[in-house]
């Protein structure tokens, strides 16, 4: 048996300022707008061997930074640094040092998930979330199949109708 409890919405600027965002996607946001650069576990060897500088004495030089720090340093948006960001990845200019954990060469700069910002102003912009409280019988249904059926494919346009996904399309 499984029952919505409660159902609401979030607007874009809850969402900002309670950095909703930054938390569920912490791995990925730590290192775009949270933790300075000199504060990453980056891999000094792997660092060096990509972009032929070494790692300290690109901070040395001032010239590495997370995505908010880029977006303040070259004076762009981040739909900008977005596409610079997608330019440095077609040019081979990045380098993924781990889940969630990317570098990119861009405008002579070294930047930490450049595409983070663009992707965050799409959940605190204008935009509102839809969420339900819901409940159910493990015993009667497991998790995987809550995930599945119950709540369907994380795409609401491919979400199975009766499913709390397509309820919300």
């Amino acid at each position: 048996m499984q029952a919505v409890l409660a159902e609401g919405e979030l607007t874009g600027q809850e969402i900002d300022e309670k950095m909703y965002i930054d938390k569920h996607y912490y791995s990925i946001a730590s290192k775009a707008t949270i933790l300075p650069p000199h504060e990453l576990n980056v891999p000094p060897e792997k660092f060096a061997a990509k972009f032929g500088v070494g790692w300290q004495d690109a901070l040395d030089q001032g010239l590495v930074y997370n995505a908010l720090g880029a977006t303040k340093k070259l004076g762009i948006s981040s739909a900008e640094l977005d596409a610079k960001w997608g330019a440095a990845k077609q040019a081979g200019q990045l380098i993924k040092f781990g889940g969630g954990f990317y570098c990119g060469l861009v405008e002579g700069i070294y930047v930490f998930n450049g595409f983070f910002m663009e992707m965050r102003g799409k959940y605190t912009g204008d935009a509102k979330i839809a969420y339900y409280v819901v409940e159910w019988d493990e015993n009667d249904l497991s998790w995987e199949d809550f995930r599945g059926k119950a709540l369907g494919p994380t795409d609401p346009a491919e979400a199975p109708a009766d499913s709390l996904r397509g309820m919300i399309r």
